[in-house]
This record gives C-alpha cells, sequence and structure tokens, in this order.
C-alpha cells in the first residue's frame, strides 16, 4: 500500500476528523504506521476499504482530478495553517489558480439584481489586478461572483459541497464546466458521487474562508449561512468586508450588522486592497515527520511495566480532568514524551482529550 493509498484511507476513516488526522500523522510519522495502530483497536476505529480508497483514487484521475493532502507541498499553504485543516482536498483544474492571494465573495442565494451586479462588478476589478476569486458555486451572489472573474478573463476557485462530478444546483452545470475548463479550479472534501446535503455546506464555508485572505459579504439575511462563512473568516485571522445595504431591505440586514460590528465597508476594489495583507511568507505549522521506510514496523504498544513512564502517567490521571502542563510538571517528562503516552492511552480509549489542553480517564 502507498503512503498516497494509506493517507486516503486515513482521512475517510470512520472515527477520523481533521484534528485527528493531523495528530495521528505527527504521532506516528506516516498513514501506513497510523493505521497499523488503529488496526489494533478495531472497537473504536474502522479504517476505510483500501478497495475502495483504490476505485475513489483511479476514478478521479480518470476525469482528471486531483488529491491533495494536508502536509504535501502542493496543499494549499494558507488552508494548512487552519487548525481544521481538511486532510484530504479533490480538485478539477488549473492549480495555479491557488495562489494565495484570493479574496472570497459570497452572500445570498435570493440576492436582488442590484446585489447580484455589485458582486460580478467586483469580481471582474479584482481578477482583472490578478487577485483569485473565490465563491461558493450557490445561486445569487456566488454565482455572480463566478461570472465575474470569467468575464475579466481571470481565475476563480469554486469550492463546492459535493463530488467533482455533481453540478449543484443544477442550473450551474454549465459554469461549473466553464471554471474548470478556462483556467479555475474546482474543489471540495467530498468523494465523487456525494450528493450535496444541508450538513455538507459549513464544510464547504470553511473551505471558503480558509482558501482566502479576506472575504466580502454582499447582502446577507439574519442568521443565514453567510454569516457562517463570515465568523469562519474572523476566527481564522482573515479580514472581513461587507457590502452596505438598504435597511428595508431583509436580504441587508446581516451585511450591515457586520459592518457595524467593524467589517470593513466595501463599495469596489480599491476598498478591499486597502486592508488586504500580503500573503504570509512562512510555511504551513503542520510538518509531518519524515517518511519512514518502505515496510515499517508498527508501533509498538505504550509500554506500562511497573516504575515505566506510562505507568507513572496513568497512575497520576483519574476521572477529574487535569491540564497537560500541570501533569508534566508532575510527572517530570518532557512535553513530547507526556503527549505521545497520552495519545497512546486515547487511541486506546483510556484517556479523553478535552477543552483547555485538559485530559481525564475515560
Amino acid at each position: 500500500m502507498s503512503e498516497t493509498l494509506a493517507r486516503l484511507r486515513l482521512a475517510r476513516s470512520e472515527g477520523v476528523g481533521p484534528t485527528y488526522y493531523r495528530r495521528l500523522l505527527e504521532r506516528f510519522g506516516s498513514a501506513r504506521a497510523a493505521i497499523a495502530a488503529l488496526s489494533r483497536h478495531p472497537e473504536r476505529f474502522r479504517a476505510a476499504s483500501e478497495a475502495d480508497c483504490a476505485r475513489e483514487m483511479a476514478a478521479t484521475a480518470e476525469m482528471g482530478g486531483r488529491f491533495l493532502f494536508l502536509g504535501e507541498p502542493d496543499y494549499p499553504p494558507l488552508m494548512a495553517l487552519l487548525p481544521d485543516a481538511p486532510p484530504v482536498l479533490l480538485t478539477l483544474g488549473d492549480h495555479a489558480s491557488l495562489a494565495p492571494r484570493a479574496v472570497a465573495i459570497v452572500g445570498a442565494r435570493n440576492a436582488s439584481a442590484a446585489g447580484r451586479r455589485v458582486a460580478e462588478d467586483l469580481a471582474d476589478e479584482l481578477a482583472g489586478m490578478g487577485i483569485v476569486v473565490i465563491s461558493g458555486m450557490a445561486r445569487g451572489i456566488d454565482a455572480a461572483a463566478h461570472k465575474g472573474a470569467l468575464n475579466a478573463k481571470g481565475r476563480t476557485i469554486a469550492a463546492i459541497a459535493g463530488g467533482l462530478d455533481i453540478a449543484y444546483p443544477p442550473e450551474n452545470a454549465m459554469l461549473q464546466a466553464r471554471i474548470a475548463d478556462q483556467g479555475g479550479l474546482l474543489i471540495t472534501e467530498a468523494p465523487l458521487g456525494t450528493a450535496p446535503q444541508a450538513r455538507h455546506f459549513p464544510r464547504r464555508n470553511r473551505i471558503i474562508a480558509g482558501l482566502a485572505l479576506g472575504v466580502v459579504v454582499v447582502e446577507a439575511m439574519e442568521k443565514s449561512g453567510t454569516l457562517i462563512t463570515a465568523r469562519l473568516a474572523l476566527d481564522y485571522g482573515r479580514e472581513l468586508y461587507a457590502v452596505p445595504g438598504s435597511p428595508a431591505d431583509p436580504r441587508a440586514r446581516g451585511s450591515n450588522d457586520l459592518i457595524r460590528q467593524g467589517a470593513h465597508l466595501c463599495e469596489n476594489a480599491a476598498d478591499v486592497l486597502e486592508f488586504l495583507p500580503q500573503a504570509p511568507a512562512a510555511a504551513p505549522l503542520f510538518r509531518p515527520r519524515p517518511k519512514p521506510a518502505e515496510h515499517p514496523e508498527p508501533p509498538p504498544e505504550a509500554p506500562e511495566e511497573a516504575g515505566s513512564d506510562a505507568a507513572q502517567v496513568l497512575e497520576l490521571l483519574s476521572t477529574t480532568p487535569i491540564s497537560v502542563d500541570e501533569l508534566a510538571r508532575r510527572c517530570q517528562l518532557s512535553a513530547p514524551s507526556l503527549r505521545a503516552i497520552l495519545f497512546d492511552f486515547e487511541l486506546e480509549g483510556r484517556v479523553q482529550t478535552l477543552p483547555g489542553d485538559r485530559v481525564a480517564l475515560s
């Protein structure tokens, strides 16, 4: 099994989310070694089928798609900085669109004609200046933003909620194909054949916010999905902009409220560029260990003989949460050694990790 196939299996495994995927690779150094470790705990983890993942890779390659894995050089650097960065991304189109100088334009699906015009004109301006325009391929503002970038013969990225082979909404099928064919890029976490469902869209929104240096909101109702993207942008430390709208239009209440809370007022591309930072020069925070030998031995079980470090840590733990820093002081172990022991305990279901970097017996 290749390391690439193993990474896809690990990403598709039950019980392995974005944060746990990152921790597994940091702990074991490769997906193959991580799967070997997980296989010792079938009651808690079920690795994805090697055959199913091989078929997914072959089908994606057949349609011209690619896989981008967290921790590898071609993974988008801005996305890699996120604490919940997707373990794997599937793409179709030109990867030059993943240049970090990008701005997202998002907004209401039932947008007004004026709102669509603003989004299209803004995307046209930004794309003409070499800025990549990102949006979510939805009706209304998203579609207008993609069209504006294409009209300027610029680059645009469509973050979609389903598989690369599913056009959603159906009326955007031609636009989706046009993006992939004319220098843009389609990007998703979902395997081929995945039909978009309501639960997929918040995950799609984090891709939009994660790829962009700034997010522009054009029309958003209160408690709308667009505001989820705006909140994610703030959580990720990205610049947030909003286009003002009429107080009489409920579609502008969410965007107007963002301005009241401190978002940059945006009417044109100059307003965006005034606050848009340069792309981060630092490499991604996540660096996996060097790949092991071709046929690595499974990591050994954590030793628990009397007097061992693991036994000492276990003796100090209880069902009452304790911070990892406090535990390190009590057992006098280095932080990396302690975290390795705790991670093995967590794999075995003995320890649970709690908010605030605390641990307790399960």
